[in-house]
């Protein structure tokens, strides 16, 4: 029999949530084991969160992980961003972006508005 399921309060609870999880994985949904695993993943998230957090990514790194996830070229942010000069501009880190490109890229390609809006050192765009 399983143990009760329990909150992760510690580093050997995460370790053995982590062990769990191994050994329920592809487990189907709706099952026990798939409801167990679903549990598990969601209590493992959240020591995760509260123990690893993670930083936002930069907003140009972002760009372009979108550019090749969609198998976009500089020419198709375009319409995005501006001319060609202002893309390069813009991706090499040259010219921030401004809210009217944070707002289209957001829009059409699904990038966070809040990693948009950080600049590519850290800071809050102005």
């Amino acid at each position: 029999m399983r143990a009760e399921l329990k909150p992760i309060r510690s580093e050997a609870d995460y370790e053995r949530a982590l062990e769990e999880v191994a050994s329920l994985w592809g487990a189907k949904a709706g099952t026990i084991d798939g409801d167990r695993l679903d549990i598990l993943a969601t209590l493992v998230e959240t020591y995760e969160a509260a123990h690893f957090p993670m930083d936002p990514p930069d907003p140009i790194d972002a760009i372009k992980f979108r550019m090749e996830q969609q198998g976009l070229t500089r020419k198709d942010l375009e319409p995005l961003i501006g001319t060609r000069a202002r893309v390069a501009e813009v991706l090499n880190r040259k010219r921030r972006l401004s809210i009217e490109m944070i707002r289209r890229l957001h829009e059409s390609l699904g990038i966070s508005a809040d990693v948009l809006i950080r600049s590519s050192d850290g800071q809050r765009a102005a």
